[in-house]
């Protein structure tokens, strides 16, 4: 029988636009069985997109470096995606100990932003623009999105972005720059960020969400090579890990679409 979900499971307020949008009647049975069913009456086909199940079968991590903050108006200099099928997303037997699953899919591109980085990003990240210039860098093109492209297309669909901070950062920050050249990602793609995951997940006030404290407080040890694209992507995949099971069933019913994320051309707060 359909009755109101718990507010601590599936809070209207978790989907933009859907509390405006409707009143739901949703039904969930157990995760573990596999089965959940949400019933809604509304129109549009964004709400038809949120209240059904999406079981991805790929989730790929995701991080930017870029020539500076969101306020700084920046450029994607460094992409990193790693690619992980659901079916390896299991929690550590070894508890306490981050093991990586042994089959993944990775794609690390330096990219020329064609616009200076701040001092601080500079520091942070090692990169430059001389550094860039000197290795022959390219800027972002049709050749590099055919390379995105391809990477993502021969993953098991649908796919779902997983990126820390990702609805303030990453994901505007990558549609504002493939709109600049004139394309897109499906519409459909998913988009999860472990930030607002994670916080509904743990349920805990007083824990710091920053990528770094958060490796801390499962692995007991500071991550590494942190503020390069591809540590802070490993960072994010062993955090995922940790709770791979309640991340994979919070996105099943609660990760945006790609077409939902705003291209970033406004001013957002600092990244977390």
């Amino acid at each position: 029988m359909g009755k109101d979900c718990p507010s601590h499971l599936l809070r209207p307020s978790h989907w933009p636009g859907l509390a405006r949008a409707c009143k739901l009647s949703v039904s969930l049975e157990s995760e573990r069985a596999g089965s959940s069913s949400v019933r809604a009456s509304a129109p549009g086909e964004l709400l038809r997109a949120m209240t059904e199940r999406q079981d991805y079968q790929t989730f790929v991590f995701l991080d930017i470096e870029s020539t500076g903050l969101p306020r700084d108006q920046p450029s994607i200099a460094e992409l990193c995606l790693f690619a992980v099928h659901q079916s390896s997303l299991q929690p550590s037997l070894r508890t306490k100990e981050p093991q990586l699953p042994r089959i993944i899919d990775k794609l690390t591109l330096c990219i020329d932003p064609r616009k200076p980085f701040t001092l601080g990003a500079e520091s942070i990240t090692g990169l430059s623009n001389q550094k860039l210039e000197q290795n022959c860098k390219p800027e972002i093109n049709r050749s590099l999105m055919e390379i995105l492209k391809g990477f993502l297309d021969r993953q098991a669909q649908p796919i779902c972005l997983v990126a820390h901070n990702g609805l303030r950062f990453d994901f505007p920050l990558l549609r504002k720059e493939l709109w600049q050249i004139g394309t897109d990602l499906p519409a459909n793609t998913g988009c999860l960020d472990t930030l607002k995951a994670l916080k509904d997940v743990l349920g805990e006030p007083h824990l710091s969400y920053k990528l770094g404290n958060l490796y801390q407080h499962f692995y007991r040890e500071e991550p590494s090579r942190a503020h390069t694209a591809e540590g802070d992507v490993l960072t994010l995949l062993l955090v995922f890990l940790a709770k791979a099971l309640e991340l994979k069933a919070w996105a099943a019913h609660q990760a945006q679409m790609w077409e939902e994320i705003q291209p970033m051309d406004f001013p957002y707060s600092n990244r977390i």
